[in-house]
């Protein structure tokens, strides 16, 4: 195979590469893949061809694997990771082992409103995102970039009550927004399926889209609703787009799905209704994880919205007041209806006793209907729940569309969190060969960079940031599964985060190059 054209750099009489990655099967991203060398300085590739000239300080031998761009994750929950007391969790090695270099955090309306804060104080001074001059004050192992929350920025100004702000509330909200953006947010994200987020009527959240497309961000949408719990799935996209119109803001739909029981095989409508937005001119896209089920917390999935509004505190004295119960117990028992039943949610964490059980197992165990048992674990903790929900049809349907990207959703408790990736070339690419092995890495690489303005990241090419990995074709696989969630993927051999070794000969080396990604507002914006 012949290298792309534009792809072979190598200026005459210069020093030394620090590495060279030499023989492997090259998937540059969005170009076609041949055998050759990848040479590196400093943090950026200086070659990209059949054969690097000169020497190096270091040779790894690709022979038969496979050497892509670092893999971006643009929907993850790795916040806790990269902002602990603790080295070792910064490394993210659940990320790493995977070959994911590059992840966004801030999503589903969680994001903190301090977004330089998040970023660990970065020095934002114009330059383009990921620039050296970008620097933490934490170590961290891969690099990652931040939404700023609705939630957050919701709760901050009205809290968790059901009501819709007033007219100051509203531009104090804004400016929240505004002076995010203006710190390196990438965008708006929202969850408006969670409460209080939920609260929220569609004016609302479009006058804070206004805010973030005023500098230059995207609107990241955690549907109103994946199912058929309020609006329904297709009404919720509809929604989605209307706000990115009346913003004028890109759209990325997270995680992208047909939750239930109710909306199983709808994901062709969707499809068709998105596409059509896009023939019309409208910025949109989406991510997926490949994986059927979802996970959230139990109370999100099983309890009405009415009985969380004011937080945990009051929905716990709404468990304890039977009238209130009486009435709220058909809507759980439908809840759980949508969902595929209780013996579909696999509980996660929480209590102690309920821990990697059914729902119905529990209750079982407890001598009690489901019903009774939801509320039993909830006044006890919150809990989490794996949800057995999606069907391999609306999966691969979603899979194969050019505009939907690789991503995890990753939490703790789910297998989604050590092996997304890993999973979804393992079952997708090589088992069951639902999408080719250029299209995975494309959607893992080069798409999800071009859509989010990641500068010099997702493709191997001369003057890139050196994120690369190679990983073995046979071997590359998640070991994760749902009754072992936390258990390392394996088949990747090497990871380099901005020229350093992360991981070399398939074992974590404990270097942390990763930085933070500022998103540079658009020019003039910010003060």
């Amino acid at each position: 195979m012949a290298a792309a054209s534009g792809l072979v750099a190598a200026a005459a009489q210069e020093p030394p590469a620090d590495i060279v990655i030499r023989g492997g099967t090259i998937y540059p991203g969005n170009a076609a893949p041949f055998r050759g060398d990848i040479a590196i300085r400093a943090d950026r590739i200086v070659y990209v061809g059949p054969k690097a000239p000169g020497g190096a300080k270091k040779v790894i031998n690709a022979t038969g694997l496979i050497v892509a761009p670092g893999f971006i994750d643009p929907h993850t929950h790795a916040d806790e990771a990269l902002a602990s007391r603790d080295p070792a969790a910064r490394l993210v090695l659940p990320f790493l082992m995977q070959g994911v270099t590059t992840a966004f955090i801030g999503v589903d309306g969680h994001g903190d409103t301090h977004i330089a804060r998040t970023l660990g104080r970065t020095v934002a001074d114009g330059t383009t995102a990921g620039a050296p001059s970008a620097r933490s004050e934490r170590d961290v192992g891969i690099n990652f970039a931040s939404y700023v929350g609705f939630g957050d920025v919701r709760k901050q100004v009205i809290g968790e009550t059901d009501r819709a702000p007033t007219a100051a509330e509203m531009t104090q909200m804004a400016g929240l927004v505004s002076d995010a953006m203006c710190q390196g947010a990438l965008g708006l994200s929202t969850g408006l399926f969670y409460a209080p987020q939920s609260f929220a009527k569609r004016d609302e959240v479009i006058a804070l889209a206004q805010a973030a497309a005023a500098k230059g961000g995207i609107y990241d949408s955690h549907l109103r609703d994946e199912s058929s719990y309020s609006i329904g799935l297709h009404d919720a996209v509809e929604e989605a787009l209307m706000i990115g119109r009346a913003a004028r803001i890109p759209v990325h739909i997270a995680h992208i799905k047909a939750l239930g029981v109710d909306v199983q095989g709808q994901a062709p409508a969707i499809i068709a209704m998105i596409e059509a937005a896009q023939r019309a001119g409208q910025v949109v896209h989406a991510d997926q994880y490949a994986w059927a089920a979802s996970h959230t917390g139990l109370s999100a999935a099983v309890i009405p919205r009415s009985a969380q509004d004011g937080g945990r505190a009051a929905m716990l004295k709404r468990f304890d007041d039977a009238p209130t119960m009486e009435k709220m117990r058909p809507e759980i028992l439908e809840n759980l209806r949508r969902r595929g039943g209780a013996a579909s949610l696999l509980i996660t964490s929480g209590p102690a006793n309920a821990q990697g059980k059914t729902l119905e197992a529990f209750a079982k165990e407890q001598g009690v209907d489901p019903v009774v048992a939801t509320i039993a674990i909830l006044k006890q903790s919150e809990a989490r729940v794996a949800s057995f929900n999606q069907s391999e049809n609306d999966i691969a349907a979603f899979m194969l569309r050019p505009w939907v990207v690789t991503s995890s959703d990753a939490t703790l408790g789910h297998p989604r969190y050590y092996g997304s990736f890993a999973r979804k070339y393992a079952t997708y690419v090589k088992d069951e060969k639902v999408m080719s092995l250029q299209a995975f890495i494309d959607q893992s690489t080069s798409a999800t960079a071009a859509m989010f303005g990641l500068e010099g990241r997702g493709q191997l090419k001369v003057g890139a940031f050196a994120d690369v990995i190679a990983f073995d074709p046979k071997t590359f696989a998640s070991r994760a599964d749902y009754a072992n969630p936390f258990l390392l993927a394996t088949g990747m051999r090497t990871v380099v985060v901005n020229g350093q070794v992360a991981v070399e000969n398939g074992v974590p080396t404990g270097v942390a190059a990763g930085r933070p990604l500022p998103r540079q507002p658009i020019a003039g914006t910010c003060r």
